[in-house]
């Protein structure tokens, strides 16, 4: 297993919860910084953006509501691994101070649709990356594809290409977290989820026997679809992305999704704003992970 820290490991196979992501990046984070209630005017370049950024997301990891009886990872964007939140780390604080399990989004975006799916962008400085998060004591990565339709090809190069990368992500000693998101709003998402389990099985079965993968699905539209994925010796876990609904709606179809957890963005800082005093902001963030981890341990 390289240089995983076992103890991680044992708390993302067995712990009660779900993992928290906080990993918009560039692109989406002028509107997660808007919901937050900080507008563009706020801030004048990227470097005056990430750091109003990596304040809310400090406000988020020290909240007493943001707490590892309730969460056991948190997914951070490469900004954040590279800040400190009281002089340490982000990624020693999460775990030193809160019990709490670092991971690291990798991948640069999506790539144009093509065969009805979208592909990562080649992530071009991986490897040094990958030194940095393991430097950092970060446990694990995310990277994210999209399928948008129940092509077979498009479907199959995706898990394919998540796959390669992963073998390259765990030769480095971390986990990854394997992402090909169906869309919701798909026409065909039951058909697309029925290839998309069968190449996943093909890539499970493929790996040698020690490698160790986590998978990020959308909820699946026939309730407990990923039961069988969860139980193969690869899979660490199963965790679930919101991809676009609601909170409440999210968290009632996660709960029919026996062992599914979250691993929710969007959803986790909903009704957060900068506003708030630390009262409220806490009350709000507390209610918000109960409801999350109660669907998750359905």
């Amino acid at each position: 297993m390289g240089n995983v820290n076992l103890k991680q490991l044992d708390r993302m196979q067995s712990g009660k919860g779900f993992i928290a992501a906080l990993d918009q990046s560039g692109g989406s984070t002028p509107k997660a910084l808007a919901q937050y209630g900080i507008q563009e005017n706020s801030f004048s370049n990227d470097e005056e953006m990430y750091t109003l950024v990596h304040e809310m997301r400090t406000r988020i990891i020290k909240s007493p509501a943001f707490d590892s009886t309730y969460i056991l990872g948190a997914i951070l964007f490469e900004n954040t691994m590279d800040r400190k939140i009281d002089g340490q780390w982000t990624a020693d604080y999460l775990w030193e101070k809160k019990n709490i399990v670092p991971f690291l989004k990798v991948d640069k975006g999506l790539a144009d649709l093509a065969n009805g799916v979208q592909l990562m962008k080649p992530i071009s400085n991986l490897d040094e990356l990958l030194s940095r998060a393991v430097e950092r004591n970060i446990f694990g990565t995310k990277m994210r594809s999209v399928i948008k339709e129940a092509n077979t090809t498009g479907i199959r190069e995706v898990v394919e290409q998540q796959f390669a990368i992963g073998k390259q992500i765990f030769e480095k000693g971390l986990i990854p977290i394997i992402e090909p998101e169906v869309d919701i709003y798909s026409a065909d998402k039951e058909k697309s989820e029925e290839i998309l389990k069968q190449e996943i099985v093909k890539q499970l079965n493929a790996l040698d026997k020690d490698v160790k993968v986590m998978l990020k699905l959308s909820i699946p539209s026939v309730n407990d679809f990923y039961k069988d994925l969860m139980s193969d010796p690869h899979v660490v876990r199963v965790v679930a992305l919101s991809g676009g609904y609601s909170r409440e709606e999210a968290n009632d179809k996660l709960a029919q999704n026996h062992g599914l957890i979250a691993s929710f963005s969007r959803a986790l800082s909903e009704g957060l704003t900068a506003g708030q005093s630390d009262d409220a902001f806490n009350a709000v963030l507390g209610t918000t992970i109960k409801a999350i981890y109660e669907a998750s341990i359905k």
